[in-house]
């Protein structure tokens, strides 16, 4: 026998945020992120409003926790290690904006544990594909953890594209340099049918192709302008 259909929780309420979460997002990540980063988006009406979501994204730095929640209009929870938590102001901070702790050395199934509890109450949870952060900004050797927590879960996939964010502050950068951050958001992607290697194999490939083609196609053009050529990776500042 297969196992159980699990029905999507999509009527599950979203958790409202709290007061430290809108603080955050609106007095330090707003300011960054639309008037520092020139950051756009694309796409938001692909976000669905409530319910449980996995949102997949490249990762190309240390800036996109903080900016998707802020750019997808909805707290989305990332998995964050344990003794971050206990780092003063950091701990508040990052709590705040909806992070989970796992402890080092847990194992993936303790994780996807945690992630699934986070679903279940309607959260937006995020997962960076690759699982670190990549110099060039692209979804390169994805894992299949997103799939199976969607399988898990039975909630659906939304691929997001940061783009240019690796530029902005890399893996190997220590100072903030101020180009252009934009985001674009896919369309969102059934979870596997089935908990199987090969189900989680193709929908984490859907996963990787449907965020690389949103970077592909280049920065977000401002109104009243032409779109970037394909692969453009900066725009002159916005009137």
């Amino acid at each position: 026998m297969g196992r159980p259909i699990v029905s999507p929780p999509a009527l599950i309420g979203s958790p409202r945020p709290s007061l430290s979460y809108l603080a955050i997002s609106y007095l330090l990540v707003f300011p960054v992120f639309r008037w520092l980063l020139r950051g756009r988006t694309a796409g938001n009406a692909n976000v669905p409003p409530q319910g449980a979501l996995v949102v997949v994204a490249n990762h190309g730095s240390h800036l996109d926790p903080p900016l998707l929640g802020h750019a997808l209009g909805r707290p989305v929870a990332f998995m964050a290690k344990e003794e971050l938590f206990r780092v003063p102001l950091l701990g508040p901070i990052i709590r705040a904006c909806g992070a989970y702790p796992v402890a080092r050395g847990a194992s993936d199934r303790d994780a996807i544990r945690v992630a699934c509890q986070r679903l279940a109450e309607g959260w937006a949870t995020g997962v960076f594909l690759d699982g670190t952060r990549q110099r060039n900004g692209r979804v390169n050797a994805p894992l299949h953890g997103a799939a199976l927590l969607a399988a898990r879960c039975g909630a659906p996939l939304l691929p997001v594209a940061i783009l240019n964010s690796h530029r902005a502050l890399g893996p190997e950068q220590s100072r903030l340099r101020l180009v252009p951050v934009h985001i674009r958001i896919g369309d969102p992607i059934p979870p596997p049918a089935s908990r199987r290697r090969e189900d989680l194999e193709s929908t984490t490939r859907a996963c990787q192709e449907a965020i690389n083609r949103l970077i592909d196609e280049g920065l977000i053009a401002p109104p009243g302008r032409l779109a970037p050529a394909r692969g453009q990776t900066a725009l002159p500042p916005s009137p």
